[in-house]
């Protein structure tokens, strides 16, 4: 691939390919000062028969992107330029099923239960199937904010 025309997705010309380093397209452009962007290989789509490199992103994004500086190639911030970086560590909880209080992955509805308060789908089935909160005369009882404090 090396010496291959780059298009992006925009149909840009971004330059040319210099070299491929590790899972990295290195691609060189500019007349008088040449500058050099890595861009990832799973990006990029070689057409042999063309010569060219396309690439599935834009132009803007490859001229945004880190710099390679004196050969070097900063492969995580490549990664995370280009939304391809591992995320954050998994919870705690994963594999085991069990939530700690200070999960993320506990939903309103479980907080609500666990602080002794009638989720809202829950309530609003009671009353569905007829067991109202009537009070005198028929009318429904509006019951108290259960977030409020006392």
């Amino acid at each position: 691939m090396e010496g291959y025309e780059v298009i992006t997705s925009d149909d840009r010309k971004a330059g040319r390919v210099t070299e491929v380093k590790a899972d990295n397209l290195i691609i060189e452009h500019g007349l008088l000062l040449k500058k050099r962007h890595a861009v990832p290989k799973v990006l990029a789509h070689a057409d042999e028969a063309e010569k060219v490199v396309r690439l599935s992103v834009s132009s803007e994004l490859i001229e945004n992107s880190p710099k390679v500086d004196n050969g070097h190639v900063d492969q995580q911030a490549v990664a995370r330029h280009y939304g391809l970086a591992a995320g954050e560590p998994a919870p705690e909880t994963k594999g085991y099923g069990e939530l700690t209080p200070e999960d993320p992955a506990w939903s309103a509805e479980q907080q609500e239960l666990r602080s002794g308060v009638e989720p809202a789908p829950a309530r609003r089935a009671r009353i569905r199937e007829g067991e109202s909160e009537a009070g005198p005369h028929g009318r429904q009882i509006i019951p108290a904010d259960p977030h409020e404090g006392p």
